[in-house]
């Protein structure tokens, strides 16, 4: 396995629609191992393949560590509820903004044997799914930010205030 290069906001990859996978090939399986050790390596929760530079519809996420999902032509099928909080970005390092997204998603994805599977999530996992996927249509949270971004630092000394 391999680090990729996380692309920054600014890349003009980040603004481009990815391409739909046909067959699961073995650079494609490289292509997702690259992107787990690099999401992981960076501390993210989430990456897609356009953030190191591939323009494939392909998600990873992780909110808890040790259970990867891996999404091929992800597709959020329904939504439902609000959630409002912090969001981030490994493609904007230390930035973060306030967003609303749904409370609930339901999507659909091929895994990497091309079999059809359906997640939902909640909370942090309904937020990174719309995250990721909307990086697979050229588009970053940032887009969504009420108000102005913040340097991460300031949201930790904001809660070590509240402590």
């Amino acid at each position: 396995m391999a680090l990729r290069q996380i692309r920054i906001m600014g890349d003009p990859v980040l603004e481009k629609v990815c391409k739909e996978v046909k067959e699961v090939t073995p650079r494609t399986l490289e292509l997702i191992n690259d992107m787990l050790d690099t999401m992981y390596e960076a501390n993210g929760v989430g990456l897609a393949a356009p953030q190191v530079g591939v323009l494939k519809r392909i998600a990873v996420i992780d909110v808890t560590g040790e259970d990867p999902l891996v999404m091929i032509n992800p597709k959020i099928i329904e939504s439902d509820g609000e959630q409002t909080g912090y969001e981030g970005c490994l493609s904007l390092p230390g930035k973060s903004g306030e967003v609303t997204r749904p409370n609930h998603v339901k999507a659909v994805y091929y895994d990497e044997q091309m079999n059809l599977k359906e997640v939902e999530g909640t909370e942090l996992l309904a937020r990174a799914i719309c995250h990721e996927l909307e990086h697979l249509d050229g588009h970053m949270y940032t887009e969504k930010v009420n108000g102005e971004l913040v340097d991460n630092s300031e949201l930790v000394e904001e809660k070590e205030d509240q402590e």
